[in-house]
């Protein structure tokens, strides 16, 4: 018995498909297999499953759970919830690995999978290779057992344990996804006054789409925050493991904004540390680690890789533009939006500033948000390189790293292919309006040279 894998579905850092098109149960299955397979070839024997609100998502946990027992291993269900609580479960109980069924920030006909193995980020090669042990049917055979266990009480308690005495008054906005029962637990626990949106698990997103990268999704947050007269609000993707924010006066707090308030009280725990950001990071962000005394180090965008480089470099934290936030210190190691908020309520009391202030401080830099636009699959890495390639031809100052980033004295700009949807990705940022309107007028020449637009 064998499987083909849709090759469109295999990401770079998970599988991801829209669910009676690309991706469908008896993919889902195989998934179960293979992965049972590679864990028992890694001498494991159990692995946690959580799955998030999606319509789509019990069909397909299901599926997969069949699949992880008809290779033997036993199987822990820990119900719905955010995939950090996944994350959680596999750090905590006795496994050897973990899948939550989840289409992240995806529309919400798409499904998928996000793995961890014996506690590493599972991704690149590793999803490849469950395509060929699929289309090989190169599977171990066996019956696991199967049990549930619920983990959310113990979760919440060690989010918890992350904060402190600091009281804020607060919006909580989960956009209907995985993340809703957790908040409200949460938000019993913690001083302060909290205020919560959308909190009720609906795979329809009725209320708006949970990706907080994208500025029309915090709207209901931002008119929260200023009718109610909050300190802030902080926001969750539809897997609860990116955060989005807004200061008091309604402004989007990005990603990298909130890494360089969280890096503070961190620099001054562990003086002299190592803190890793992705690619499409401000400037003023790396800057901001190492005026307080940290080593900042630019890697490329991706949860799993973002993982394992905080890893690598030992780093306490590491973080995206689009909200993935990493801790090391005195956590497991994984993107946790919820244990960021914790530790955003925690950062402000410690510097003694509320968000608004906190945002006032920052480098006054024209930044554009994440600039994602549709191109042709079979087109998105090529017109990258293409991009690449005359630039090299001029002599630009390119970074490979994860795309293309060129930095001039106008400030920089960056052109990449996203690992998770079929669109390309752009960010420039300048000291002025006009050097911004000059930078993305040249990466605008550079995609018309390759027969793209940022206008789709």
């Amino acid at each position: 018995m064998s499987h083909r894998i849709s090759p469109s579905v295999l990401r770079e850092y998970d599988i991801r498909g829209t669910v009676g098109r690309t991706l469908h149960p008896a993919d889902a299955y195989a998934v179960g297999r293979s992965f049972a397979t590679r864990i028992r070839r890694a001498g494991g024997t159990r692995v946690a499953v959580g799955r998030d609100g999606r319509l789509s998502s019990p069909t397909m946990e299901a599926a997969l759970v069949e699949g992880l027992l008809a290779s033997g291993v036993d199987v822990v269900r820990i119900g719905v919830g955010p995939t950090p609580m996944l994350y959680f479960a596999e750090a905590t109980l006795e496994v050897d690995g973990g899948v939550q069924v989840t289409g992240s920030h995806n529309p919400a006909q798409d499904n998928g999978f996000k793995m961890m193995l014996q506690g590493a980020a599972f991704y690149g090669e590793d999803v490849q290779d469950l395509a060929r042990l699929a289309a090989a049917g190169d599977w171990e055979d066996g019956a696991g057992s199967l049990s549930e266990r619920s983990v959310i009480d113990d979760y919440v308690a060690r989010l918890v344990a992350g904060g402190g005495p600091h009281a804020f008054r607060i919006g909580w906005d989960a956009g209907n996804g995985a993340a809703g029962p957790v908040i409200e637990k949460l938000v019993k626990l913690l001083p302060g006054e909290h205020h919560l949106l959308f909190t009720d698990v609906d795979g329809k997103f009725p209320n708006h789409h949970p990706d907080p990268t994208v500025e029309s999704n915090l709207a209901d947050l931002k008119r929260l925050v200023v009718d109610k007269r909050l300190d802030f609000g902080v926001a969750f993707d539809g897997d609860g493991d990116r955060i989005g924010a807004v200061d008091g006066l309604g402004r989007v707090v990005w990603g990298d904004q909130i890494l360089s308030i969280l890096v503070e009280p961190v620099l001054r725990e562990v003086p002299g540390a190592t803190i890793v950001a992705d690619v499409k990071s401000s400037q003023a962000l790396f800057d901001r680690i190492a005026a307080l005394g940290g080593k900042p180090v630019m890697w490329k965008s991706g949860h799993s890789v973002l993982k394992a480089k905080m890893k690598e470099e030992n780093a306490p934290i590491a973080g995206e533009l689009s909200g993935h936030i990493f801790f090391g210190q005195d956590y497991y190691g994984f993107d946790d939006a919820q244990y960021a908020a914790v530790r955003l309520i925690r950062a402000l009391g410690i510097i003694g500033t509320g968000l608004t202030e906190a945002r006032e401080a920052m480098a006054s830099l024209v930044t554009t948000p994440e600039l994602r636009f549709p191109v042709d699959p079979a087109r998105k890495a090529a017109v990258v390189d293409e991009v690449a390639a005359r630039l090299a031809a001029v002599g630009a100052g390119v970074s490979r790293m994860d795309g293309v980033r060129v930095t001039s004295a106008e400030g920089w700009w960056l052109l990449r292919a996203s690992n998770t949807q079929d669109v390309l990705v752009a960010r420039a940022e300048a000291a002025d309006e006009a050097a911004l309107a000059r930078l993305l007028a040249i990466v605008d020449d550079q995609l018309r040279q390759s027969g793209a637009s940022r206008k789709g």
